[in-house]
């Protein structure tokens, strides 16, 4: 089927597809998968597979030629060549949306041109002489991925950058700059929607992890957020005079399908191969997958889905107390078997501590294993009289790959006193011989509390 047909038959049967989905999803299966590989320069939180060691089910298997898996912090979990500069086809549309939120204000007119009407291959069903809010055009952009609203919010917005100049131009220009802005330092745009053959053939290519950090920018703006979250649309448009209803339907098969998905935008090129860059909501935040130069316009979605579920599988709570040690205490009020996480120096004593416990001790964090194992610091006050029962003695710091992970304070689970004048007495005199041999009597703090190991098995130590 030629390239031009394809994708709007494509479009016109998502819907369809999408109840399949939803059927073939509520037995537990996503797709076939049937290309889908594993490989050795695969990158996984900064280190290859070939280098972690790593078993194939322990990676993601896709088929996409580049990939990126992103945080919307910006953390990078996944790569696949995914510094290469190649062909993004209608991704380009992201970088529209985002340049157009950026320039004018919603309700800016946006008209249809002859030449806009008729770029052709995916639209919106605009016809030359439509006019509508940028909104509104927004919707026609980024839902069935209309390259005829992109040009008609090119020349509508281009010519409010640049009076002098033409339109679309100084909307690309800014399209570029924008690019460069992000740090998209290797991007080329060289037109709003992202066709790249035969008129529209010239230097245009991105990376999927500039793709990455182009949606990252462009899903922190609620309008365009709200605008890809849509699986169907009603727009109004001014034709003729009169108030036309356009209804658009999304090429996102995972809206609505897919738990926490939300947008972002599909594209299709024979250059670009099928792509699709892909937004969710997990439990832990917003979660950004791209995919480029897929087998095919299912497999992409089977992609992405693939590296969404390979982050969960990866996703652990991992509890803050590891100590086989518990003891009784009575903590406001109410006697309860607590973890022992230490023993914290009394200074007034010279032999003597106190257990202690975290404030929460069934206290957990949502960690991604393969950013290594947890490391602890203690720190403990300096108790010089009487200590009580649930007083906080200090406190225990949790990091991953150096970044604090969270904090406990460290609660005593006894009441000790201190001690009474003739122990004090007997204390000092004891310190004061000890002085001359340069002996220190005085407890030590300790740390029973351990940690675990949370890197995948098979990981090579230390990668």
């Amino acid at each position: 089927m030629p390239s031009s047909r394809r994708h709007t038959v494509f479009a016109k049967g998502a819907r369809v597809i999408a109840c399949a989905l939803a059927f073939a999803l509520s037995f537990g299966w996503w797709g076939s998968a049937a290309y889908a590989d594993v490989r050795s320069t695969d990158i996984i939180a900064g280190a290859s597979v070939e280098m972690r060691g790593l078993p194939d089910d322990e990676c993601p298997s896709i088929d996409a030629e580049y990939a990126c898996l992103m945080t919307e912090d910006g953390e990078v979990l996944f790569e696949r060549k995914a510094d290469e500069q190649v062909h993004i086809a209608s991704i380009t549309k992201v970088m529209t949306g985002l340049v157009a939120l950026e320039t004018a204000p919603l309700d800016t007119t946006v008209t249809v041109s002859n030449y806009a009407a008729s770029v052709g291959e995916s639209t919106a069903g605009l016809q030359a002489g439509d006019s509508m809010t940028l909104e509104q055009a927004l919707s026609a952009l980024l839902v069935p991925s209309g390259n005829d609203a992109a040009v008609a919010i090119a020349e509508s917005l281009g010519a409010l950058i640049d009076p002098n100049a033409d339109p679309e131009a100084a909307f690309v220009a800014a399209m570029n700059e924008k690019a460069q802005a992000l740090g998209m330092t290797g991007s080329v745009f060289s037109n709003p929607h992202g066709l790249d053959m035969g008129d529209h053939a010239a230097e245009m290519h991105c990376s999927a992890k500039d793709v990455a950090i182009l949606c990252q920018a462009a899903m922190k703006n609620e309008t365009f957020r709200t605008v890809v979250d849509q699986a169907t649309a009603d727009i109004s448009v001014n034709r003729g005079g009169y108030a036309t209803t356009v209804t658009l339907e999304s090429t996102d098969l995972l809206l609505g399908v897919y738990e926490g998905a939300c947008g972002i935008k599909t594209g299709y090129t024979s250059a670009a191969g099928p792509c699709f860059a892909g937004a969710c909501e997990k439990p832990q935040g917003l979660l950004l997958g791209i995919v480029l130069d897929s087998t095919s316009e299912e497999q992409r979605f089977d992609d992405v889905v693939a590296l969404y579920d390979w982050f969960s599988d990866h996703m652990i709570s991992y509890n803050l107390a590891q100590t086989n040690t518990t003891t009784t205490a009575t903590l406001n009020g109410q006697a309860t078997t607590v973890p022992v996480v230490g023993y914290a120096a009394l200074s007034a004593w010279i032999d003597k501590t106190v257990p202690v416990t975290f404030a929460n001790p069934e206290a957990s964090v949502e960690i991604f294993d393969f950013d290594g194992d947890i490391e602890q610091t203690f720190t403990f006050d300096d108790i010089e009289g009487e200590v009580q029962a649930g007083q906080t003695v200090g406190q225990a710091l949790f990091y991953q790959d150096g970044q604090l992970l969270a904090t406990q304070d460290l609660i005593a689970c006894e009441t000790v006193p201190a001690p009474d004048f003739f122990e004090g007495i007997g204390i000092w005199f004891q310190r004061l011989i000890a002085g001359f041999t340069g002996t220190t009597l005085q407890a030590e703090s300790s740390v029973l509390n351990q940690t675990i190991s949370v890197t995948p098995a098979g990981t090579t130590a230390g990668a």
